[in-house]
């Protein structure tokens, strides 16, 4: 999108509702959703007739120092919203971290200090530079709610306590579970859903995107806005991303994660062997590929998806290159190993088993780990499948340059 400064660029009144198909794509559901055609409540009519662009609220709490496409979804629709023109504002919960989202949880999350918040929240905006706009003036703010939520007094607290009853708390998603189970529920936890909709307040939001899971804090921030005079933001909601296991959403503590600060081989890889259930779900909310468009074979969308996703994060060169790599890394006949990610052997004491260079190198969780997926024939060297279980090296020069590969999506080249 090219724009010169200052420059406001706002979907107009003449546009059809077939220019807001980029709103409903990869949505489960906005709300209010009201289609009375004098009815306020509805964003497709809103985003038709404003003559302002409209702040669209995202935040994340930087409780680790990764995002994985899971996270992606509701960037990729802040992008969306900041090509029709609209103001992305990106909050980072330095503050709301501390706390960490109750939501989904069966038990209390360890709070973090200010230094590991700090040092997580690092990360996050270089790994989301490849989705967001940060260059167009006026698309992009980022704010972090230490500004506004370090600021609050009790009196101001107490104001906001008071506009929420502990029935309602407890209607929240796991809060009743939690409660019912007789698992501790502290105080503290119930401030999260209220700063998080004081945080609408304090950028004055028109919109709020989120998860699913996270339709009560956005609701929380409609309440808090009405109570202080502003109009309440639209809630729009996306799905939570299965993982590549196909079964459980995406996590990183469950391994079925592609990280957005992945290598392109690494990212590749995992993209590739998506499940045939789920391509049709990771084209809707990973790309912007026209879906009447794809390709009949499975086996073609795979390598599409994988394609279409490296390209978006590193490039369409880099994307091809690991393609090429992880062909011929399967099929045991690369040559050029210089786009598989490194391992560097100083970090392992020699003489060493094979199955403590795995855990080594984080090809496996573990050592045990190691020795089953060796047991299981899933370790190759250079190609060549190992099934010595106690397989050791006495020089780490016995292994420089050589491929080491746990199935079919994990590498590392071992280097001194």
């Amino acid at each position: 999108m090219t724009q010169s400064p200052g420059e406001t660029k706002v979907q107009s009144t003449t546009d059809s509702v077939v220019k807001f198909t980029w709103l409903r794509r990869g949505v489960s559901e906005i709300f209010p959703d009201q289609v009375a055609d004098n009815s306020p409540e509805n964003l497709e009519k809103r985003l038709a007739n404003t003559h302002r662009p409209l702040r669209v609220k995202l935040g994340i709490d930087p409780t680790s120092p990764d995002i994985h496409l899971g996270h992606s979804i509701p960037y990729r629709k802040l992008r969306a919203f900041q090509d029709a023109g609209h103001t992305a504002v990106l909050i980072i919960g330095d503050f709301t971290a501390r706390i960490g989202d109750p939501t989904g949880k069966s038990e209390v999350r360890r709070q973090l200090n200010e230094e590991m918040v700090a040092q997580n929240a690092k990360t996050y905006l270089e790994q989301l530079r490849p989705i967001l706009d940060f260059d167009t003036p006026g698309r992009l703010e980022v704010r972090y709610n230490s500004e506004w939520l370090s600021k609050l007094d009790l009196a101001k607290i107490l104001e906001l306590l008071a506009t929420m009853t502990v029935g309602q708390m407890l209607a929240k998603e796991g809060f009743a579970e939690r409660y019912t189970q007789e698992n501790p529920i502290y105080l503290h936890e119930f401030l999260y859903p209220i700063m998080q909709g004081y945080d609408s307040v304090a950028v004055e939001a028109d919109v709020e995107l989120g998860g699913t899971d996270q339709k009560f804090n956005i609701a929380v921030g409609r309440d808090l806005q009405r109570h202080f005079g502003f109009p309440p933001q639209f809630g729009v909601l996306m799905p939570i991303l299965i993982g590549t296991d196909g079964v459980q959403k995406m996590s990183k503590s469950l391994g079925n994660y592609v990280g957005l600060s992945e290598d392109p081989l690494t990212m590749y890889s995992k993209l590739e062997k998506t499940p045939d259930r789920l391509l049709e779900q990771y084209f809707e909310l990973l790309t912007d590929l026209p879906l009447d468009r794809l390709p009949e074979n499975p086996r073609d969308r795979q390598k599409l998806l994988a394609l279409n996703i490296v390209s978006q994060y590193h490039g369409q060169e880099a994307a091809a290159k690991a393609q090429q790599t992880a062909m011929s890394l399967i099929q045991g006949a690369t040559t050029d190993t210089s786009t598989v990610p490194e391992f560097s052997l100083s970090q392992v004491e020699f003489p060493a088993k094979l199955f403590y260079i795995l855990s080594a190198s984080k090809l496996c969780k573990s050592s045990s780990d190691a020795r089953r997926q060796i047991q299981g024939g899933a370790v190759r060297i250079d190609g060549d499948r190992i099934t010595q279980l106690d397989l050791a090296f006495e020089k780490p020069e016995q292994l420089y340059d050589k491929v080491l590969q746990v199935g079919k999506n994990k590498f590392a080249r071992l280097i001194p």
